[in-house]
């Protein structure tokens, strides 16, 4: 009101009003934000195919050799404990492709989840460019934040499972014989779904906390909830590292512990954000 008098005193137009979007509005915004991220993750994915050999001979089928950062470390806590298992250098793990086209359908998968993995922190900020009008000045203010913390998140359970866990899934899964008289021959789409998945769905478990923090924004989620069924979530975080991981018990206690962490930490954003969601309510 006072900001109109004065720009009638100043012989000045009111400011303009703002017009709500209609849905059609709304989803050729969207459309515009998808299609920018699509082309990010098409330029990362032309990068990943044009640099084969890098991305398959240094990062995809890195897991599987004996010289390996993860396999040596392995090597040294197996001849310190006396667990063979746990040294890939001593296994032979021989792969082939068997399809005509399967070695380039292979190329083209591998450099489209390259993209996409890349290109993900900048995906996230698309998406949260699009939510961005819809949320309150108090709330932009920390949804940047959101942005980079879980892109952060996402980049680093990519990396702890390809460190980690594809290494111990190859080396169990990919040397499991019920026979010595039956060798074991990988095929390539086999270990590539298998590095692609393992890798993927933990990059996706670690964004738990942004999970927490929107659900209890929104009411949906409390922190007394969470604490009440801790041990609910304990046997749901083991029943999910077994279905990640490969079957054995030694892996799925590496999964569980950063799992567990970020349950314990998903409590706390829920407690602060609940706070802050009753002083809203309260005022």
């Amino acid at each position: 009101m006072h900001e109109e008098i004065s720009n009638k005193k100043k012989n000045l137009p009111p400011p303009p009003v703002e017009k709500e979007m209609s849905f059609w509005d709304h989803l050729e915004e969207l459309r515009g934000h998808l299609f920018r991220s699509l082309a990010a993750i098409m330029v990362f994915a032309i990068a990943a195919f044009i640099g084969k050999k890098y991305v398959f001979d240094y990062v995809i089928l890195a897991p599987k050799d004996a010289d390996f950062i993860t396999n040596r470390l392995l090597c040294k806590a197996g001849d310190l404990l006396s667990i063979d298992a746990l040294c890939i250098g001593r296994l032979n793990l021989s792969m082939q492709n068997i399809n005509m086209s399967g070695q380039f359908m292979t190329h083209m998968y591998v450099s489209l989840i390259a993209g996409l993995i890349i290109a993900a922190p900048y995906v996230i900020w698309e998406l949260w460019r699009f939510i961005m009008p819809a949320l309150k000045p108090n709330e932009k203010r920390y949804s940047g934040g959101a942005v980079f913390v879980s892109s952060a998140l996402f980049l680093l359970g990519v990396l702890f499972a390809y460190y980690l866990i594809v290494p111990l899934t190859i080396n169990f899964l990919g040397t499991y014989q019920v026979s010595q008289s039956v060798p074991n021959q990988i095929h390539l789409n086999s270990y590539i779904s298998t590095v692609v998945s393992v890798t993927l769905a933990v990059g996706i478990v670690f964004e738990l906390p942004i999970l927490v923090y929107f659900l209890t924004k929104v009411g949906i989620l409390t922190p007394t909830f969470m604490q009440k069924n801790r041990k609910i979530m304990f046997v749901i975080v083991l029943v999910l590292s077994a279905i990640i991981t490969p079957p054995d018990v030694f892996s799925q206690i590496l999964v569980c512990i950063p799992l567990i962490g970020l349950y314990e930490l998903s409590i706390k954003i829920s407690e602060k954000v609940h706070k802050q969601r009753e002083a809203e309510m309260a005022g």
